[in-house]
C-alpha cells in the first residue's frame, strides 16, 4: 500500500512530491500494456491483492505519467478502460467493496484520459446519474466523480480555463438536482416510517451531505461568491476590459438565475413533503411522536433546505443580485415557499408547550370575552396565532461582552480595554468569582467613559486566599452587579508587584468581567427554530423583491436630465405619437369635448382615456393654459405689450 499512500500525498498540490511527480517523463505504451496483462491475469485467477495494487498503479499512472497522444497509446487506454468497467460492473458477490472503491478512484483519476472529449464525459456522467440508483458500482462512481469535481470547483475562479470542465451543463445539473430532491424527500419520509431505534441512528448521521448535494453546494457557492466578490480591474480601464467585465457579470447573473430557479423549485417539492410528514406525525399515535417531531427539524437541516436554501437567500439580498429581472423571475416561487415554511413552522409550534400555554385561557376568560363589544369580538375571532407565537426573538447583543486578563497574570502585566454598547443608558458588570491579584495595589480601575481620563467608578485588587498582602482593596472583588452610567466603560489593570515564589496561580488569576446593557442575563438567545428562521428569511427576501417590482426599472440618465422638463404642465398640451397594434400613429389632436377650455397651472391635469382616440371630423384648437398672474406680468413687461382693456358695451 506504499503506492496508495504515494498517490494520496501526490494529490495535494502544496507538497513537494506533487511537483516532483509532475516533472517525470510519461510512461511508455508497452509498460502500460504490461500492467494491463498483469491485471487480466489477476482477474482470471481472482487474486484480489494484485488487483487492488494494479488499480492503485492505474491511479498514479493516469494522473502523472501517461499522455494518450499516439494511436497505440489510445488503444492501450481503451483496453485499460474496458478492464476497469469489467471490474466495476461485476456482481457484488464477485467483487469486494474495497476493490470497487479503487476502481472508481482509478476511473476518476483518468477521467480526461479515458474520456478525452467533452461529449464523452457528459455521456458518462449522464449514465452514472440516470442509472446510478440501479447499480451500486455506478452509484459509487458517481459519488467519487462529483466529489472530486466539487473540490476542484471550489478552488477555481469563475471564467478560468478549467471552469467549464468542472462546472457541468444545465442538463446534468438538472439530473443532479432531481437526485438531491429525491434524497431529501426520502430522508424526511424516514422520520415517519423507520423504527424507533433506526430513527435514533438516523439522527446520529445528519447533517452529512451526499456527493450530489455537495456538488450543488460547490456550484452555488462558486457562482454566488464570484458574483458578490467580483471587482473590476482598476489597472485596466480600457473599453475592452470594461466590456469583458460586464459580459462576465451578466453571464454570472444568468447562471445564478437559472440555478436559483431550479433550487427553489426543488425546495418547493421538499417542503411539500415536509408538510405532509409533519401533519401525518401530528395525527399519528406513535409512542415517540414528540421525539420524532423534535428530530424532524434536525433532519431537515441535512436536506437541500439546510445546505442550499439559507446560503441562496442570504446571497440574493446582496445589491449585485437585487435586480428587476431576478425579482420578476423568482417572485412566484418565493411566495409559495413562504406559505409552505410558515405553515409547517406553525404546525410544529402547535405541538410545543409554550404555544399551548399561550392558547390556554383562565377560567375568567369567557366572562371577560362576554363583556367585549361586538366589533371587538369580531376582531378577536379573526386573530390567528402565527408561527412566531411564543418565540423569543434572538438578541445577540444581550449576551454581553467578556473582558478578561491572561490567567494567571505575569510580572509587569498591563491591560486596558474599552467596551462601548451603542444606545445603552447604563452598563452592568458581573465579575468572575475567581478574580484575584497578589497585592491590593495590583488593581483594576474602572472608568465611566472612553478613556482613563473619564470619571472613576471603582477599583478592585488583592485576594483573600492568604497570599501576598492577605487583604483586598476596599470591600474586595464585587459579588453583585456593578452599575456604570452611560454606554461606555474602560478597564485598566496593572500588575505592579513581582510574583513571590510561594504565590500560587489562583492568587494571581487576574480578573474576568462580563459587560451587558441589561440587568438580567436570562433568555439571551438560543436562536430561532430552523423552519421559523427559514420562513423569516424567505419573507424578508420576498418583501425585498416586491419593493423592486413596485419601483420598476431604474431611472435612466436621460430621465434624470429631463426631470424638470417632464414636471412642467406645459407638456400637458403636447400630443405624442401613440403606438397601437404595432403601428405608430401621427401626433393626435384631441377632441375638445372632454377637455376644459383652460388648464389651471396649480392643478394636476390628465387627459381622459378617449383623448388618444383619433378624432373624427374637424380639428379644433388646443386648450389654453392659464398662467399665474406674476408670470403674465413679467411676460408683458418683456414683450412691451400692455394688458388689453375691455370696455363695457353701451346699449
Amino acid at each position: 500500500m506504499c503506492i496508495h499512500q504515494l498517490n494520496l500525498l501526490a494529490a495535494s498540490n502544496s507538497l513537494p512530491i506533487s511537483n516532483f511527480l509532475g516533472k517525470q517523463h510519461p510512461i511508455e505504451a508497452h509498460h502500460l500494456s504490461s500492467i494491463c496483462d498483469i491485471m487480466e491475469k489477476a482477474m482470471v485467477n481472482g487474486d484480489t491483492c494484485i488487483i487492488r495494487c494494479i488499480l492503485v498503479v492505474f491511479q498514479v499512472v493516469f494522473k502523472f505519467f501517461f499522455s494518450p497522444q499516439t494511436e497505440r497509446n489510445r488503444d492501450i487506454v481503451r483496453r485499460s478502460g474496458l478492464l476497469l468497467w469489467q471490474l466495476l460492473m461485476a456482481p457484488r458477490d464477485q467483487i469486494c467493496s474495497e476493490i470497487q472503491k479503487e476502481v472508481c478512484l482509478a476511473i476518476s483519476s483518468g477521467l480526461n484520459i479515458l474520456y478525452p472529449g467533452e461529449a464523452e464525459i457528459n455521456n458518462l456522467l449522464k449514465l452514472v446519474l440516470t442509472e446510478g440508483e440501479r447499480n451500486s458500482g455506478l452509484s459509487q462512481l458517481r459519488d467519487v466523480i462529483l466529489t472530486n469535481l466539487a473540490e476542484q470547483l471550489q478552488n477555481n475562479r469563475f471564467g478560468s480555463e478549467d471552469d467549464d470542465h468542472y462546472r457541468l451543463n444545465d442538463e446534468l445539473l438538472h439530473y443532479i438536482l432531481k437526485i438531491v430532491v429525491r434524497e431529501s424527500c426520502v430522508l424526511i419520509t424516514k422520520c415517519q416510517t423507520v423504527s424507533k431505534d433506526d430513527f435514533q441512528r438516523l439522527l446520529s448521521t445528519v447533517p452529512a451531505a451526499s456527493s450530489c448535494l455537495r456538488y450543488l453546494m460547490a456550484v452555488q457557492n462558486h457562482l454566488l461568491s464570484n458574483t458578490i466578490l467580483i471587482k473590476p480591474d482598476d489597472s485596466d480601464d480600457s473599453d475592452s476590459s470594461l466590456q469583458g467585465e460586464t459580459l462576465k457579470v451578466q453571464e454570472l447573473k444568468t447562471s445564478i438565475l437559472s440555478l436559483a430557479t431550479q433550487i427553489l423549485t426543488g425546495c418547493d417539492e421538499v417542503l411539500e413533503m415536509l408538510q405532509q410528514v409533519t401533519t401525518a406525525l401530528i395525527n399519528s399515535d406513535i409512542s415517540d411522536r414528540e421525539q420524532r417531531l423534535k428530530g424532524l427539524e434536525q433532519i431537515t437541516k441535512a436536506t437541500m433546505l439546510g445546505h442550499l436554501l439559507p446560503v441562496l437567500l442570504t446571497s440574493l439580498m446582496h445589491p449585485n443580485l437585487q435586480t428587476l429581472t431576478m425579482a420578476d423571475a423568482l417572485m412566484p416561487q418565493l411566495v409559495q415557499l413562504v406559505l409552505y415554511t410558515s405553515q409547517t413552522a406553525l404546525l410544529l409550534k402547535t405541538q410545543s408547550p409554550v404555544f399551548s400555554e399561550l392558547n390556554s385561557s383562565p377560567s375568567c376568560a369567557p366572562e371577560q370575552k362576554g363583556k367585549q363589544l361586538p366589533d371587538e369580538r369580531m376582531l378577536e375571532e379573526k386573530e390567528e396565532p402565527g408561527f412566531l407565537t411564543g418565540l423569543k426573538i434572538p438578541a445577540p447583543w444581550a449576551a454581553g461582552k467578556t473582558v478578561e486578563t491572561v490567567h494567571p497574570v505575569r510580572d509587569n502585566y498591563k491591560f486596558k480595554e474599552t467596551v462601548h454598547i451603542p444606545g445603552a443608558r447604563c452598563l452592568y458588570l458581573r465579575f468572575d468569582n475567581r478574580c484575584s491579584s497578589q497585592y491590593d495595589y495590583d488593581k483594576l480601575v474602572i472608568y465611566a467613559g472612553p478613556s482613563t481620563n473619564s470619571r472613576k467608578v471603582a477599583e478592585y485588587g488583592g485576594n483573600t486566599l492568604g497570599y501576598g498582602s492577605r487583604s483586598v482593596l476596599g470591600t474586595g472583588w464585587p459579588k453583585d452587579l456593578v452599575k456604570v452610567e452611560g454606554d461606555t466603560v474602560t478597564f485598566s489593570f496593572e500588575m505592579r508587584s513581582g510574583r513571590e515564589h510561594n504565590t500560587p496561580d489562583k492568587a494571581m488569576w487576574g480578573f474576568a468581567c462580563t459587560v451587558r446593557a441589561q440587568e438580567s442575563s436570562e433568555d439571551v438567545s438560543g436562536g430561532l427554530p430552523f423552519l421559523v428562521d427559514l420562513a423569516l428569511g424567505l419573507s424578508v427576501l420576498a418583501c425585498s423583491m416586491l419593493r423592486i417590482l413596485y419601483n420598476g426599472p431604474e431611472i435612466t440618465k436621460d430621465e434624470e436630465t429631463c426631470q424638470e422638463l417632464l414636471r412642467s404642465k406645459l407638456l400637458q398640451r403636447c400630443q405624442w405619437q401613440v403606438e397601437a397594434n404595432g403601428v405608430i400613429s401621427p401626433a393626435l389632436t384631441p377632441s375638445p369635448s372632454p377637455l376644459p377650455l383652460t388648464i389651471e397651472e396649480d392643478r394636476e391635469f390628465t387627459y381622459p382615456s378617449d383623448v388618444l382616440v383619433p378624432p373624427v371630423g374637424h380639428y379644433f384648437d388646443l386648450p389654453r393654459i392659464r398662467l399665474p398672474p406674476g408670470i403674465m406680468i413679467k411676460l408683458r413687461e418683456i414683450s412691451g405689450r400692455a394688458r388689453p382693456q375691455f370696455r363695457p358695451s353701451i346699449k
